[in-house]
């Protein structure tokens, strides 16, 4: 028996579980995604200060800002990526979850496009913005530090878009995970609840901005995340099990 199992029944055919090899393939770039952004952002990104000037001075010290930035994006690359492949691993053809993930693949794409452009206004425009100010003489300081507040405004707005979407996506493709059992269902509730808690991200920090009130969303997301990647990481070594033991005994 093979991992992606068929019937057929008056004609039609039907795929109770999902496709082995783009599952696999989905699995491996969600791990990398999520391996690469966590690092990108908690090892690799330059800390906070107790004010936005210490901020923004550790960010104009920073050599490694661009790339940093660059291998974040890249990092969500895969990760959405890893969504849109799965999405197909699920192989459905027919019935409202087709419509699930239709919508859940042009939400993907539009998250990544706000991505970039995150990535963009943080890992250049900022930059630029901080470097000028650290570099102005005192009686310019002032119109450069305001420059800089505009760019980290736009970045919050921006930032707080990508979570609405990333959230949006999220419960799109759980809810397919969940209306379909392909795989198995806990992973779609895991998933659907990191969406919810993207979306309650997205709304303070487009009304607070980047402040201790986003911590414990963090958490929950990294921790949500991990357990629903890792269990669909399982999940797919599992599926695989089978169809190698049956293939070594026939």
């Amino acid at each position: 028996m093979s991992i992606r199992s068929r019937t057929l029944t008056s004609g039609a055919r039907t795929d109770p579980t999902a496709d082995g090899t783009l599952l696999r393939a989905s699995v491996t770039l969600l791990v990398v995604g999520w391996v690469l952004l966590f690092v990108t952002n908690e090892v690799l990104h330059p800390g906070g200060g107790a004010t936005f000037e210490a901020t923004f001075a550790n960010y104009a010290a920073s050599r490694d800002w661009a790339a940093v930035h660059l291998g974040e994006f890249v990092g969500k690359g895969l990760y959405f990526g890893g969504l849109l492949i799965l999405l197909f691993a699920l192989a459905v053809r027919e019935g409202p979850a087709r419509w699930l993930t239709f919508f859940g693949a042009i939400s993907a794409g539009v998250t990544l496009v706000l991505a970039g452009v995150l990535d963009a206004v943080d890992g250049v425009a900022l930059k630029q913005a901080v470097d000028a100010w650290a570099s102005a003489p005192a009686a310019e300081k002032a119109t450069s530090y305001a420059s800089v507040l505009t760019v980290r405004w736009v970045e919050w707005g921006t930032n707080s878009y990508q979570n609405f979407m990333w959230g949006l996506t999220l419960l799109l493709v759980a809810t397919t995970i969940v209306i379909t059992a392909r795989i198995t269902r806990p992973i779609g509730y895991l998933m659907g609840l990191s969406g919810l808690v993207w979306l309650v991200l997205g709304w303070l920090v487009g009304t607070r901005g980047f402040t201790s009130a986003n911590n414990l969303p963090q958490y929950a997301i990294f921790g949500l995340t991990t357990a629903w990647i890792i269990w669909l990481l399982v999940s797919t070594v599992v599926m695989k099990a089978p169809s190698v033991r049956t293939a070594a005994s026939s």
